[in-house]
């Protein structure tokens, strides 16, 4: 699967998924300090699912309705912090198929999915 990896996104979390098989790119590797619609706006045009630790991104879907191929937001305390990666891993393998196309909500107990607005990669 191709993710972008925000750059709130624990590097622990973006080199586990590369090792699992996963294209990930990185913000942090070459791209930090833009902005999110911009980061956005990068993860629409290369084909990728935006994986992040940041609610802004559901205003910029929601609100502004921005594009998107689908986006993964990671809502775990700092005190669970090692939940997070068993976590997204269990969300790729039982759901991998339905993250296309959606917002997705991972939570300690649950994953929630909400349809994109503006969906359709370039």
């Amino acid at each position: 699967m191709n993710f972008l990896a925000d750059e709130c996104c624990d590097a622990g979390i973006v080199a586990s998924l590369r090792a699992a098989g996963h294209d990930v790119a990185y913000v942090l590797e070459g791209h930090a300090g833009i902005p999110d619609d911009e980061v956005l706006q990068n993860a629409f045009e290369a084909g990728r699912i935006l994986l992040t630790e940041d609610k802004d991104f559901g205003e910029l879907i929601y609100r502004l309705k921005k594009p998107a191929c689908g986006i993964i937001l990671i809502r775990i305390d700092v005190q669970e912090r090692n939940e997070k990666l068993p976590r997204l891993e269990a969300l790729i393998a039982k759901h991998g198929n339905r993250l296309p196309g959606h917002f997705v909500v991972v939570e300690l107990n649950k994953f929630r999915f909400r349809p994109l607005i503006f969906k359709q990669p370039p």
